[in-house]
């Protein structure tokens, strides 16, 4: 094993634990302030759509307005999400799972039906795409990895992130002291949509080259497996997604190779090694991981 594959596997995984990082970040601040956010998956997958089907639309600069179309998609998807479980006090699970399989529906025949490509967009070149910027990396992976000490710095260090985490764990208290329990959770809600918006439009506009219906293939659920095994945390939440995207990376690598004895290994088996450490985490591995008390509970304001 020479140092030029580990420097490409490594690269690799960073690029593939972008997507993650950027959902597992959204969840963290939606989940602070005692909003599950189930809807992960969903809100990538339209942000996705959006950014490629305005990228197309445009010849310049369009990346950068694809960027736009999915922060508002994924925002607006989020607002839905948030109408639901806050304003009207529904089940968050729910609402998420409505959310996830509202988005993959939607994009499928939104896009068959502008495109006629089975769902797809056409293709992005130049312009359309975000190109390399630095060290080979676009720059929405600098974008997202700087979240990480943002998110961290907001919630750990903040007037505002105190409030907000303490929604999380005590909205009564929040509210007992004058401030908006609804305010702070719509707040958190319209930040994880902006940053399932950039990972999303990272995998359409960034990493591909267009949308493919369902492309997101799972990455909204596995960010929350890594929230919970960062334990709601931003710089173990970089870690945590980091590890998965270094999975996938080394399972891509491993496609066609023989192994001693066994002989080549099924491209299906290898594929499935992130989604089976993902099982290996949540089955308690990872050891107790407490959520915010208030997390998935609807707050009623006493009178």
């Amino acid at each position: 094993m020479d140092l030029s594959f580990l420097v490409t596997v490594f690269d690799s995984a960073l690029r593939l634990s972008v997507p993650l990082l950027a959902a597992c970040l959204a969840g963290l601040w939606s989940e602070r302030s005692g909003v599950v956010d189930i809807g992960l998956e969903g809100k990538m997958l339209v942000a996705a759509f959006a950014a490629a089907a305005a990228a197309a639309a445009y010849a310049f600069g369009s990346a950068w307005i694809g960027l736009m179309a999915g922060i508002g998609a994924s925002v607006a998807f989020g607002l839905i999400h948030g109408f639901a479980s806050i304003s009207q006090r529904g089940n968050q699970i729910v609402s998420g799972v409505a959310i996830n399989m509202l988005a993959a529906g939607l994009t499928a025949i939104v896009g068959n039906a502008w495109y006629s490509q089975g769902g797809r967009t056409p293709p992005l070149e130049g312009v359309q795409r975000f190109g390399d910027a630095i060290f080979g990396h676009s720059a929405l992976v600098y974008i997202v990895l700087l979240a990480v000490p943002l998110t961290w710095f907001v919630l750990g260090r903040t007037r505002f992130g105190l409030r907000l985490r303490a929604v999380g764990e005590n909205p009564a208290a929040v509210d007992t002291a004058g401030i908006s329990v609804t305010g702070l959770r719509y707040t958190a809600v319209v930040i994880g949509g902006v940053l399932c918006g950039i990972g999303g439009t990272y995998l359409s506009v960034g990493q591909s080259a267009g949308f493919l219906p369902n492309m997101t293939a799972g990455k909204g659920f596995i960010a929350l497996a890594a929230l919970i095994f960062a334990k709601w945390r931003a710089w173990p939440a970089l870690g945590a997604c980091f590890l998965f995207g270094l999975l996938d990376a080394i399972a891509i690598r491993l496609q066609g190779i023989s192994l001693p004895g066994i002989g080549e290994v099924p491209v299906q088996a290898i594929q499935a090694l992130p989604y089976l450490m993902t099982v290996i985490l949540l089955a308690g591995v990872i050891g107790k991981a407490i959520p915010p008390r208030a997390a998935g509970v609807p707050y009623v304001k006493e009178r």
